[in-house]
């Protein structure tokens, strides 16, 4: 190697040094965020954009990194993004209502996914095969969650009230296990633990969310303030979102490989994981999220839920929740104290993604 080589190649080592000194500096530099979710047909795809590096691009993008992570206990999942460990969290309406909102954290449904068109549902021991057969019975749930909300419309079809019933409060993560057990006479949950407790065959499916469709939305709720303060966070996760929705949905070969991947991740058959998609109304595109988000029935449908969360107190002990937090909604609509939003359905991220502005 002629001598005068030498410096250039000492330069070049050095420079690379120097790099690769400053590559662990520089990532700690990069803001980072959290995003959590739990097993749900809807929200599979969260944990598969992480794997195919998804949210990576679209995170790059805007100059962040995101951590997807994955929580096994549901409400727990919640309870996590309330005390600030996650920046954003998937859930129901219901339950962004009636946990973070009404512990006083303001947070923003980014996303609109789905809502819920069979995948939460009643089953019943035996042969009972109505509505009435509910009377007298002790019903397995999670208390105060989507699923008790669900019995509860259940039970206003059936002229009964929750008076009627005894309920026993159970985790989801161990819902399963207590049911197959014997306890119980009836069971109340969501997807994929209610398709897979059918498949049982000693149970009778009595009602669910299809009788009650856009009711139970599942969402990607973020912190009102992080968002605030850093747009581009919603602008990466929006995008990300409906990237992957437009893959999920695709009915050619690579659809299918993306879908069979989520069916492995839930422990579950491609077949079957097809099933239950079809027990949600995905809303695949940007443009028909958007359009949902702005329906006059956005409202209307919330009051609703926060009248059963003022019945049973989840909004305070006082039971007039919506007298000290309100809901916002496009065109300045607001259900109850407009002074104390806590829940906001803004779909301004979703109609970004729609107008290509992502």
């Amino acid at each position: 190697m002629p001598l005068r080589s030498l410096p250039a190649r000492l330069l070049s080592c050095s420079l690379l040094a120097l790099l690769l000194l400053q590559s662990p500096h520089a990532s700690a530099d990069t803001p980072r965020y959290k995003v959590c979710w739990s097993i749900y047909a809807g929200w599979m795809l969260w944990g598969q954009m992480a794997e195919q590096g998804i949210i990576d691009k679209w995170a790059k993008k805007y100059g962040i990194e995101i951590q997807v992570d994955q929580v096994p206990d549901y409400v727990g999942s919640i309870e996590q993004y309330t005390a600030g460990q996650y920046d954003a969290c998937a859930m129901t309406n219901m339950d962004a209502l009636t946990i973070p909102a009404a512990a006083g954290v303001d947070s923003t449904a980014l996303i609109i996914g789905d809502f819920s068109a069979g995948a939460d549902g009643i089953l019943v021991r035996g042969s009972s095969k109505s509505l009435t057969d509910l009377k007298g019975k002790t019903i397995l749930l999670v208390e105060n969650s989507v699923s008790h909300y669900l019995l509860s419309r259940a039970l206003e079809w059936a002229h009964l009230s929750e008076s009627d019933v005894t309920i026993e409060n159970v985790s989801d993560k161990d819902l399963a296990q207590v049911w197959r057990s014997g306890k119980g006479d009836a069971v109340v949950t969501w997807n994929p633990i209610l398709a897979d407790l059918r498949q049982d065959g000693d149970s009778v499916l009595v009602f669910s969310s299809h009788h009650i469709p856009g009711e139970i939305l599942d969402l990607l709720v973020i912190n009102s303030t992080t968002l605030a303060a850093h747009p581009e966070l919603g602008r990466a996760l929006t995008g990300a979102w409906f990237e992957g929705m437009r893959l999920m949905g695709m009915p050619n070969a690579e659809g299918q490989a993306f879908r069979a991947k989520m069916a492995a991740a839930a422990d579950t058959t491609p077949e079957d994981f097809d099933e239950q998609l079809k027990t949600i109304r995905s809303f695949y595109s940007p443009r028909s999220a958007y359009a949902f988000a702005n329906t006059e029935k956005m409202p209307t449908l919330m009051e609703r839920i926060a009248d059963f969360a003022d019945a049973h107190k989840l909004l305070g002990n006082d039971g007039n929740g919506l007298q000290t937090l309100g809901i916002s909604f496009t065109g300045n609509r607001v259900v109850g104290n407009a002074a104390q939003i806590k829940l906001r359905f803004d779909p301004v991220y979703m109609q970004m993604a729609a107008e290509g502005k992502l």
